[in-house]
């Protein structure tokens, strides 16, 4: 879950989680429906009630070829969604050949025996569906959204894809070109931005845990289209891939569409998984950037973190929410509105199976000293360390956690079936067990302060620390 102001109000919270079967106590609270709403705003110890499962599962099977699929059917509204992880990120790549995964989100798209160039976009939105991929350090997934009568056009699509990508020099060439110019906007072009690709460079100690998604030119361009068919072949087969579909279908139905696509396809033998350990940091890391985009210095502050459903893993996710989201976050609190040293402060913690990272950015005022700023912040985490946090931060963090899974407006809305899809998907390819989602929210709720507060003392250590430093490159006169 890619996740404040102050906490919401009761009445609020209710309406989110009724709309999904779900009740909300008040502890304490016997009174009318005004004074409850009062009364639970002021008492932080609120008793969350989840219906579940919260997604259910209809149908769970593995085909012969080794993939697993999930269906769950919503006949609320006549859509469906499918979502497919494969199990292949940027973590896989071999030193040398970077850039393979974040390649093949686009090489996807350019066709397949029976699926000219760009023909996936155009058929799925003319039924009037959508459709994206996105690429991260430990996999890579596809999904698309269309009428629930179109179904069995997406399960084509995909399959066609899977068996039969054409890989060519051509396209292969092209989308290199194409990888290039999305690396100059989104990463060259950008303040700030190379500067956090060198920050994980520098703060990982294996490489492939440090590399950046996007790849070096100088890999992709050496290499040739047989290398980029066999990354292909290996990790773009039914035993590396997990398919949900979500939406208003019957099951035996689907089941018997996805046996008719999929069955055929052959698996691969799936190349052994890197080592991707990390040692433990004894000494702090410390690096100075020049950037010719910035226009004000910052740094990075990061520290090594656990990975995905790790027992921190939760605790720190919800520090997070504590320290840097919304105007009323602690950081925004102390260093933007209180102290006035930081024009912006923002808290990151990337959730990776493996090794992840807890990052720091903020941006200072011109006159202020970068070390003046982090004593600032690091008095903050400090404060972390020896005093922890209150119920009401605490219960804060927890309800905006459950506004992005519940609330419509949000982009991981467990309203919307994309989001059940994908969240499924992942369960099921990550964990193998989609159940699972249900259990991870009762470990976010039963979060106390006091593992907050042991969790700081664990993670911001000064040895632990990798500092990055980014000043704005001076321009040339004349």
């Amino acid at each position: 879950m890619t996740k404040g102001t102050k906490m919401l109000k009761t009445n609020f919270k209710r309406l989110a989680l009724t709309m999904l079967g779900f009740s909300l106590v008040g502890v304490g609270t016997t009174c009318g429906a005004a004074q409850g709403q009062e009364a639970a705003s002021e008492n932080s110890n609120v008793e969350i009630k989840i219906k579940k499962p919260l997604i259910a599962v209809t149908k769970d099977f593995t085909l012969a070829n080794g993939m697993r699929v999930v269906l769950s059917e919503d006949h609320s509204v006549p859509v469906a969604s499918v979502a497919i992880v494969y199990d292949v990120g940027a973590k896989d790549e071999e030193k040398g050949r970077s850039g393979f995964a974040h390649l093949f989100e686009h090489m996807m798209f350019q066709g397949s025996d029976n699926i000219a160039k760009a023909e996936h976009f155009k058929f799925v939105e003319g039924v009037g569906g959508s459709l994206n991929a996105t690429t991260h350090a430990d996999f890579t997934n596809y999904f698309e959204k269309v009428p629930s009568n179109q179904l069995e056009l997406c399960l084509w699509l995909e399959s066609d894809r899977m068996r039969s990508l054409k890989v060519t020099p051509e396209t292969f060439q092209n989308q290199l070109e194409t990888v290039k110019e999305e690396k100059r906007l989104r990463i060259d072009n950008q303040p700030y931005a190379p500067a956090n690709i060198r920050l994980e460079e520098l703060a990982f100690d294996n490489w492939n845990n440090g590399h950046p998604t996007i790849g070096y030119f100088e890999d992709l361009e050496a290499s040739s289209v047989k290398d980029v068919k066999k990354f292909f072949d290996t990790y773009y087969a039914p035993n590396n891939a997990t398919m949900a579909i979500v939406g208003d279908f019957n099951s035996d139905d689907v089941s018997k569409l996805v046996e008719k696509y999929f069955a055929t396809i052959p698996k691969s033998a799936i190349a052994s998984r890197k080592d991707l350990s990390e040692p433990k940091q004894t000494k702090a890391k410390y690096e100075k950037v020049e950037d010719a985009q910035a226009q004000l210095p910052a740094f990075w502050m990061s520290w090594k973190a656990p990975a995905r459903r790790d027992n921190d893993f939760y605790a720190l996710n919800l520090l997070q929410t504590i320290l840097s989201t919304g105007d009323s976050s602690r950081l925004y609190q102390r260093m933007v509105k209180g102290e006035k040293v930081a024009l912006q402060v923002q808290v990151s913690y990337e959730e990776r199976r493996g090794p992840s990272a807890f990052e720091t950015f903020v941006v200072y005022k011109p006159g202020s000293t970068p070390e003046k700023v982090r004593e600032t912040l690091l008095s903050e985490l400090d404060k972390l360390k020896t005093d922890g946090v209150s119920q009401e931060e605490l219960q804060k963090a927890k309800n905006q956690l459950l506004r992005g899974l519940f609330a419509s407006s949000s982009y991981t809305s467990l309203q919307k079936s994309l989001s059940r899809a994908e969240m499924l998907a992942e369960y099921t390819a990550f964990f193998k067990d989609p159940s699972l989602i249900d259990s991870d929210i009762e470990k976010y709720m039963a979060v106390t302060a006091d593992d907050i507060k042991q969790l700081a003392n664990k993670i911001f250590t000064k040895e632990g620390v990798t500092t990055l430093d980014v000043m704005p490159k001076a321009k040339k006169e004349g």
